[in-house]
């Protein structure tokens, strides 16, 4: 039995949820691009890691946007009857790659 093809495990978010990711995604640059002139400038570290968190926060939020998207394809997948896009194993191995 040959593993199946990139495109076979594809699993496609739609254009609300990408949007959604592409937003959170540039806020946390932005928020990094901030903290490293923070760093650059001698701010405190106080400052500093609660700028991180926030970066870390909107980066995590889109990852779980991301997972939530491949969750939700393949219970409308099992649930019209059609093979889901993604093996359990392999979402679940994402999922806790989060943690």
């Amino acid at each position: 039995m040959t593993a199946p093809s990139i495109e076979e495990l594809a699993v496609q978010m739609d254009e609300e949820s990408a949007a959604a990711v592409v937003a959170r995604l540039r806020r946390a640059r932005g928020q990094l691009e901030g903290v490293i002139a923070m760093v650059e400038s001698g701010r405190d570290c106080a400052d500093i890691v609660t700028q991180l968190s926030a970066a870390s926060k909107a980066v995590d939020r889109a990852a779980f946007t991301v997972v939530s998207c491949g969750l939700t394809a393949c219970i409308q997948a099992e649930a019209n009857g059609e093979e889901p896009p993604m093996a359990r194993e392999r979402l679940e191995k994402l999922f806790l790659s989060l943690a």
